[in-house]
């Protein structure tokens, strides 16, 4: 069988299970079984399938995924999250289109703590941004914010994302959690801008809303040290040990979990129900992980196998595309494809092809793994079938679809620009994670 009708049998089985709507995990294990029983050898191939995932799940650097995933589970269903928001309003007191400008802030707080971009929308959409509609802010005010900074989670640490890319396609995921921070940060602001200066140059998007209560200084500032600025203690506790070498990311994310579980307790905010609620989700969201993961490992074994990624490195090859034309080529791969797919089924098809292009080519593996990111990023925004536009439907009922996807049109366009800037300026991604030792 030749590589590109591999490609089709593979790609067009794959697209059948995708549409009766199987599973990610499970649609990809069905291709497996077909593809290891044809091109590795029938009932050996099953073996080698089995043996691949005991494998692939034993190993140390998948353990940041869990450690993760509760950190953000724990401060959500603590209500850890909740008060560190109301804090935030309190602060922003005098900006236009506050509640707006209190959701970039606030969404991208909880993304540096929590690393789930779903939980962050949920929270955020459900809450401040049915507020805004009520006040009379514009949908795209009053939804796009929550979806964007939704995003950011991708980006910066503790990000699980990151850490399935990084274990998945061999880049140091210290530098990929590290390398996050200045672009994340970067949209964070971007997206401040551009509200304040929506309503600056259209009042009527954004109702006057400046809270007329008034109130003194001190309970407005002391909320924002009590309750906000503690929680940036899990931050540095994860980020400061993998920057001073003294920690391993499976290290930094073991402390960055204890660190959220202490600050439940000190807050008082933990309960048993909670607890137990915040394991039970994390176990789900995890088992779910690690089923993708062991999938990726044989799909990738039976592409190459088949002669799938060899037939395809030569046809790139020939064309002879210089590094950043093939850079950009990769991101425009994956901005297509997410406006049609999840996030981990983008990296399970494209990282066979593109990691080994990409040493070919002499790119950087670290810089391209942050750009991907940001492409999958995107993806979560892109219309038709961008998961946050889902989540901000569900949380929004009364508003209609078209409606949400011009909500985030704005936020896609800063996104591009700073995609865009990190291609056309490496050391935006490159700097914080040559720091680390």
């Amino acid at each position: 069988m030749t590589w590109w009708a591999t490609l089709l049998l593979l790609g067009g089985t794959l697209a059948v299970l995708f549409a009766i709507g199987l599973p990610v995990a499970f649609a990809f294990l069905g291709v497996n079984l077909l593809g290891a029983w044809i091109f590795l050898g029938g009932e050996v191939g099953l073996e080698q399938l089995v043996r691949n995932a005991a494998g692939s799940v034993n190993s140390f650097s998948l353990a940041p995924i869990p450690l993760f995933i509760l950190m953000g589970e724990l401060l959500f269903h603590s209500g850890l999250a909740y008060r560190a928001i109301d804090a935030i309003e309190r602060l922003l007191f005098r900006l236009p289109a506050r509640l707006a400008c209190v959701t970039v802030v606030g969404g991208t707080t909880f993304a540096a703590l929590s690393g789930s971009s779903i939980a962050n929308t949920a929270l955020l959409g459900g809450t401040l941004s049915q507020e805004m509609l009520k006040r009379g802010y514009s949908t795209t005010l009053a939804l796009g914010p929550a979806m964007a900074v939704g995003g950011i989670a991708v980006l910066i640490p503790p990000s699980a994302l990151a850490v399935m890319l990084g274990s998945l396609s061999g880049i140091s995921i210290s530098q990929l959690l590290i390398g996050g921070i200045l672009p994340g940060m970067l949209m964070g602001v971007a997206f401040l801008a551009y509200v304040i200066l929506a309503a600056r140059f259209d009042p009527s998007c954004a109702p006057n809303d400046v809270d007329t209560k008034q109130l003194p200084f001190r309970e407005r500032v002391v909320p924002f040290f009590r309750d906000v600025v503690p929680l940036f203690f899990i931050f540095i506790a994860v980020i400061g040990g993998m920057l001073a070498g003294i920690a391993t990311p499976t290290e930094a994310a073991a402390l960055g979990a204890t660190t959220a579980l202490l600050a439940t307790l000190f807050y008082r905010q933990l309960t048993w129900s909670s607890f137990v609620k915040s394991m039970l989700e994390t176990a789900k969201v995890s088992v779910s992980i690690l089923f993708i993961i062991v999938a990726s490992v044989t799909f990738s074994q039976i592409l190459s196998f088949s002669g799938a990624t060899n037939g395809f490195l030569t046809l790139i090859q020939t064309v002879e595309l210089s590094p950043i034309a093939l850079v950009v080529a990769m991101l425009l791969i994956l901005l297509v494809m997410g406006c049609f797919i999840d996030q981990i089924s983008m990296m399970m098809i494209t990282l066979p092809f593109f990691m080994p292009l990409a040493q070919a080519a002499g790119i950087d593996l670290v810089w391209l793994g942050l750009m991907m990111l940001v492409a999958i990023e995107l993806g979560l925004l892109t219309p038709p079938f961008g998961i946050l536009l889902m989540v901000m439907q569900g949380v929004s009922r009364s508003t209609p679809l078209l409606q949400i996807y011009r909500a985030a049109l704005p936020f896609i366009i800063i996104e591009l620009l700073i995609l865009a800037l990190m291609v056309l300026w490496p050391q935006l991604t490159l700097f914080l994670p040559s720091l680390v030792r």
